[in-house]
């Protein structure tokens, strides 16, 4: 799209996605690069939506609940992020659609089909960083931060069983990082794969 470049930031809640995005994010933009930072679920009403569910503790529909995260998507694509990518802008995005494959498929639902159907859809993503640490340093990440607890998805159990199918992934735009080490060093970790797969920074 223009020269735009799409990197998508996952991992499981409380791996350190929003942190290595925002630093990542700083190093471009002092490199001179007109870099978009944005999330999903997004601050449209349909990630909003999204959010309040998780927060209630109330589990969906799987399929239901699938639908409102394609659905939030696809706002997210056509008002964020396909324009970014159109004016040759650098976006990162904190989660996309590698995080619906690995949530959604573990509580149930098929990952390959979600893969498949989201490849067909949405922008692929010119990397992927994927945050990797222990689901259970993880599950005492989301606690200790002291942010209020989103009880369908944070929860111990599912972590494990969504880092496991993070562990299948094998796509050619993933770059798996350890998640675990000091801030500083997983930040240099990234820039540096970003400097060899895209050239930027």
């Amino acid at each position: 799209m223009n020269g735009g470049r799409l990197i998508a930031f996952e991992g499981l809640d409380g791996s350190g996605k929003s942190t290595q995005l925002e630093r990542l994010a700083a190093r471009l933009r002092a490199a001179g690069c007109d870099v978009v930072s944005t999330r999903e679920p997004t601050e449209f009403p349909s990630g909003q939506r999204i959010r309040e569910m998780a927060r209630s503790g109330k589990e969906l529909d799987l399929e239901e609940e699938l639908r409102w995260f394609v659905e939030d998507r696809r706002v997210h694509v056509a008002e964020v992020i396909a324009p970014a990518l159109r004016a040759g802008r650098i976006v990162l995005t904190d989660r996309y659609y590698l995080s619906t494959v690995a949530y959604q498929g573990a509580r149930g639902l098929d990952t390959q089909q979600i893969l498949a159907d989201s490849e067909a859809e949405f922008p692929i993503p010119d990397l992927v960083v994927l945050l990797e640490i222990d689901p259970q340093q993880a599950f005492e990440r989301v606690h200790a931060r002291g942010a209020e607890i989103e009880g369908v998805f944070e929860r111990r159990e599912l972590l494990s069983r969504v880092a496991s199918v993070f562990d299948t992934l094998d796509c050619s735009n993933l770059e798996r990082i350890p998640g675990d080490g000091e801030p500083s060093e997983i930040e240099a970790i990234i820039a540096e794969r970003v400097r060899e797969r895209l050239g930027l920074g």
